[in-house]
C-alpha cells in the first residue's frame, strides 16, 4: 500500500454494539484495524492483552500521560481509557485504515486537530440498553447504573459526529457502517 490510511473514530454507549460491529469490519477487510487503546482497569471475560487492550496499572498510565504518549485520554468510571500517538501513526503510514473506539469524551477532544471520520452509533432505546446491558453479565447492577446515566450524555453529544447510527439490528447496522467505510475510502478528496 502506498498511500495513507484514513482514521475512523468510532464512539457509542457501552452496550450498543461498537466492539462486534468494527470487530466484523476488521475481520472482512484486511486493511482496516482497531488501535488497541491503554486502560487502567481489569480484563473481563474472555479479553486479552494486546488484542482488546492493553492493560496497565496507574502508574505505566500516568507515566505515558507526563510523556505525551496519548493523543487522547480519558476518566471513565473510575478507570482510565487512553490512545496512543505512535502506534496510530505507525498504521497510518502503512496505508492501514485505522477504527479509533472511544468514549464521545475522547473523540470531541481530538476532533479539532485530528482528522478523520468521526461515527457515532446510538442504541434504540434506552431500555434496549439496559437490557442489553443486563444480558451480557459483565457489570454489577450499580454499573449499570452509571453506565445509562453515562450513555445518556453520550447520546447528547451524538451531533458533533459525521455520522449518527442507530443499531436496531446488528446485521443492518453492519451494513451501514461499512457502506460508511466503502464509501469513505472513495470519496474524492479536495
Amino acid at each position: 500500500m502506498s498511500s495513507r490510511g484514513q482514521a475512523f473514530i468510532v464512539s457509542a454507549p457501552a452496550g450498543t454494539g461498537k466492539t462486534t460491529l468494527v470487530d466484523r469490519l476488521t475481520d472482512e477487510f484486511p486493511h482496516i484495524v482497531r488501535s488497541i487503546s491503554y486502560t487502567t482497569r481489569q480484563p473481563r471475560g474472555n479479553e486479552k492483552e494486546g488484542q482488546d487492550y492493553h492493560f496497565v496499572s496507574f502508574q505505566e498510565f500516568e507515566h505515558k500521560i507526563n510523556r505525551g504518549d496519548f493523543i487522547e485520554y480519558a476518566q471513565v468510571f473510575g478507570n482510565f481509557y487512553g490512545t496512543e500517538k505512535a502506534s496510530i501513526e505507525k498504521l497510518l503510514e502503512k496505508g492501514l485504515d485505522v477504527v479509533l473506539v472511544i468514549d464521545t469524551q475522547g473523540a470531541l477532544e481530538i476532533k479539532p486537530f485530528f482528522k478523520g471520520v468521526y461515527i457515532f452509533m446510538g442504541p434504540p432505546s434506552m431500555e434496549e440498553l439496559e437490557k442489553r446491558l443486563r444480558e451480557r453479565e459483565t457489570d454489577s447492577h450499580e454499573d449499570i447504573e452509571l453506565r445509562l446515566s453515562w450513555a445518556h450524555k453520550e447520546i447528547e453529544k451524538a451531533p458533533h459526529y459525521d455520522y449518527n447510527i442507530t443499531n436496531c439490528n446488528l446485521e443492518k447496522t453492519y451494513v451501514v457502517l461499512k457502506s460508511i467505510f466503502i464509501a469513505e475510502k472513495n470519496k474524492q478528496r479536495k
